[in-house]
């Protein structure tokens, strides 16, 4: 930590005690979601497990939305943080390359988790709505983020900018220029931005077949087939990208 930032003031005994208080509210729904799925979501049976009532959970969580809007939250950092995790143990030049590392450790947590992958990626819930703005908000830019830089890695912006992709309409492309702004997206070139979204698609369709048990016919081999979907996409991307802008 830079010597010149002050230390944080260490939190109080009432907020150490709300911060105990609102994990275990968390993972009592979560409990309730791996056993009942996201639909049955109860507040009244949260509560319940905790032995304590509606109003007392009201103090932590005010609506069902705050609470479901703070567990998509914890669902998505979980996710990334098995993302990251998977992708920091792999170096630089590792085979299979880090992106295909990103994406296996993509599928580990859904197919490890399917209750709260489905809550984050299933059916939206009835009479719920995420904020435009809010932590579950931050939580997918950041998985994004990882996976942009992993997709991307070792390209220039450049480079990015002179992608070979199917050429956009003029609305599609006025709209991508008014939407990238620098912290969108990381300012990505508008050519790279439907390779960073077919990219996204294809992994997450795959991940999406597979924990909503769609692809269970493949048996035990669903892993060895999920990585070379991968490469075959990863391949395609870098086809795409020119090594040499210049000559382009």
């Amino acid at each position: 930590m830079n010597g010149d930032e002050p230390a944080a003031a260490p939190l109080s005994l009432r907020e150490r005690r709300w911060a105990v208080a609102v994990q275990e509210i968390l993972a009592a729904a979560e409990d309730q979601i791996a056993e009942n799925g996201p639909a049955a979501l109860s507040l009244r049976a949260v509560a319940r497990s905790l032995g304590m009532t509606v109003q007392a959970l009201y103090h932590y969580f005010p609506s069902r939305d705050e609470l479901i809007t703070a567990l998509v939250a914890k669902a998505y950092g979980d996710l990334a943080d098995a993302v990251q995790k998977a992708v920091d143990t792999a170096p630089e030049d590792s085979d299979p390359p880090r992106m295909v590392i990103a994406a296996e450790g993509y599928r580990q947590w859904g197919v490890d988790h399917p209750e709260r992958f489905q809550l984050i990626y299933g059916a939206p819930l009835r009479h719920y709505a995420a904020p435009a703005e809010g932590s579950s908000t931050r939580a997918v830019r950041r998985m994004s983020g990882i996976f942009q830089n992993e997709l991307f890695r070792g390209f220039t912006r450049e480079q990015l900018a002179a992608a070979d992709y199917t050429a956009l309409s003029p609305a599609l492309e006025r709209h991508l220029k008014e939407f990238l702004s620098p912290s969108a997206l990381g300012g990505l070139p508008s050519p790279a931005v439907p390779i960073l979204i077919s990219a996204w698609g294809q992994m997450h369709g795959l991940v999406v077949l597979e924990v909503f048990g769609h692809t269970s016919f493949v048996g035990p081999h669903q892993a060895e087939l999920f990585r070379m979907a991968m490469l075959a996409m990863l391949q395609d991307v870098r086809r795409r990208i020119p090594a040499d802008v210049a000559a382009r």
